[in-house]
């Protein structure tokens, strides 16, 4: 009996600190399910609203400091759910986006990657960076392009238009300079990080073959900003 008080007594902290994320991304979900099913909007619309809205869920992890373990193991279920969504209808809404990807399977395993390495190296911000960067900047450039693109290219066998990819080199700022002033301050390497590692999701970005940007983006930018803080945190 003392033993399974003394477990209540030890996870009852780690349940309050999961509570608020699993609490955002069901009202995320649920807001999905109601336009999906109230409105005709299309089913990139409904994607979207999902691929924006989950990812902010890192900020939540990372204010509360959930444990690493805990994204880890969310990520590896959500990676499963996703696969079988590909096989079975359970996720319609999100996986029909008129071509055949796995984005959504790519998103999950990111956010499992990014946890993992960055939570264990006591750098989180970066981990949060990259997951930002995916949900805001991949986000919006897929719903600006396809509603403003009227500038078209192909890259790397894909069309692409002008409009996405300038969001997403703007969106990717942002998101780095906001993160990089919070954690580091006003000091010339955050302004050049950033502008780097802008241009760098873009290009990524751009190689969108299977939803492979879904896993570039996130990783690809974290991993910049923090090897290239690294270097010039000497200078």
């Amino acid at each position: 009996m003392f033993n399974t008080f003394l477990s209540l007594e030890t996870l009852s902290p780690l349940s309050l600190q999961i509570a608020p994320a699993a609490a955002w991304v069901g009202l995320i979900i649920c807001i999905a399910w109601a336009v999906n099913r109230f409105t005709n909007s299309e089913p990139e619309i409904i994607r979207k609203i999902v691929h924006i809205g989950t990812g902010n869920v890192i900020l939540i992890a990372w204010w509360l400091d959930i444990p690493p373990f805990v994204g880890i193991t969310a990520s590896v279920f959500a990676s499963i759910i996703t696969l079988l969504s590909y096989k079975f209808p359970i996720l319609p809404g999100i996986n029909s986006i008129g071509r055949h990807s796995l984005g959504t399977f790519f998103y999950a395993v990111s956010i499992g990657v990014l946890v993992g390495i960055f939570w264990h190296l006591h750098q989180p911000q970066y981990a949060v960076l990259g997951i930002m960067t995916m949900a805001w900047g991949d986000g919006l450039a897929a719903l600006i392009g396809k509603r403003f693109g009227k500038h078209k290219y192909l890259a790397f066998g894909a069309q692409k238009s002008w409009e996405g990819s300038f969001t997403v080199t703007f969106i990717s700022y942002l998101i780095c300079v906001i993160l990089l002033l919070i954690t580091q301050g006003n000091i010339w390497q955050t302004w050049i990080v950033s502008l780097i590692v802008a241009f760098i999701a873009t290009i990524l970005e751009a190689f969108s073959f299977l939803g492979i940007d879904n896993l570039t983006v996130p990783i690809g930018s974290a991993t910049c900003a923090y090897i290239l803080t690294q270097l010039l945190s000497a200078y």
